[in-house]
């Protein structure tokens, strides 16, 4: 599966944000999957598997506990290809960074001014 099949399903990216937080076990992966979403125990199983499965996510036991965790190096290839796009939005937020500069700066001196 390619990697943006596997990042347009919102559920698999909203697994992803979770585990970018951290380590979780599939009990707590589920159950906010399941109050977020509505979605059963078995379809959040099979948003796992596919993470797992294209690399997305890595699994260990833990005693009867499964810990989920991201991988980064698929994330990598995205930002890679992510990355001959970039030209066309960071001039836009350069501007933006300078214009809120500015408007700081000038904040800055009427507070100032007598």
């Amino acid at each position: 599966m390619h990697a943006f099949d596997v990042l347009g399903d919102p559920v698999r990216r909203r697994i992803l944000e979770l585990l970018a937080g951290g380590e979780q076990t599939s009990g707590e992966l589920t159950a906010a999957i399941q109050a977020e979403f509505g979605i059963t125990q078995p379809a959040v199983s099979a948003h796992l598997r596919v993470l797992r499965e294209s690399g997305f996510a890595t699994v260990r036991a833990a005693g009867a506990r499964r810990l989920y965790a991201v991988d980064t190096a698929p994330l990598r290839e995205v930002d890679e290809w992510l990355g001959q796009f970039r030209r066309f939005w960071e001039q836009r937020l350069d501007a933006l960074a300078t214009e809120l500069a500015r408007g700081c700066r000038d904040r800055r001196r009427e507070t100032e001014e007598p």
